[in-house]
């Protein structure tokens, strides 16, 4: 059997299994397009999958076994891209009401939290400044820093809180420096 492998991850992909998936694209690409907002989203969509699907050791190898396999791949990977947006508006939301709070564009806040990022553990800094500065994915994050998807999204909500935590700890021993003087 012939098998394709690529120097740069190692991974086998044999011709029987590429044909079976391209066989799948136009189901895969209706489906995707039936559960996402634009075509160009499900476009994306239906080539992560294909990628995670090719990539799997255990992926099936009867067309009747891929072809639901393959559209829960897809599924999946459109139900975690919901959820980190959701994260986000939310993390964005709090941000905005912090912003508010501190009366709106704050300068004082912003050297604030420069400050407080740079005290921060190099591992923490990295993980924000890939995903919340540089706007990466989990996915191309973890790529970056070399680990599983779950990892990164471990450590930003970690960092975030982290990086929360020095803020409002900077900011209350700033207050209590005002009130004495």
């Amino acid at each position: 059997m012939l098998t394709l492998i690529r120097p740069e991850n190692a991974v086998r992909i044999d011709m029987a299994q590429r044909t079976l998936i391209e066989i799948l694209l136009p189901e895969l690409r209706a489906y995707a397009t039936a559960i996402c907002q634009s075509r160009d989203a499900a476009e994306d969509l239906v080539q992560d999958a294909v990628e995670r699907g090719l990539r799997s050791d255990r992926r099936p190898e009867l067309l009747e076994e891929l072809r639901p396999w393959m559209f829960r791949v897809i599924r999946n990977l459109h139900y975690d891209e919901l959820r980190k947006r959701r994260v986000r508006r939310e993390y964005s939301a709090e941000e905005k009401r912090l912003s508010d709070e501190a009366g709106g564009p704050d300068t004082a806040r912003d050297v604030l939290i420069r400050l407080a990022f740079e005290k921060l553990p190099p591992e923490t800094r990295e993980v924000l400044c890939l995903v919340d500065i540089m706007g990466l994915k989990y996915a191309e994050a973890a790529k970056v820093m070399d680990v599983p998807n779950g990892t990164v999204m471990s450590r930003i909500s970690r960092a975030r809180r982290a990086l929360l935590d020095v803020v409002d700890g900077a900011g209350t021993a700033k207050q209590e420096v005002t009130r004495k003087t």
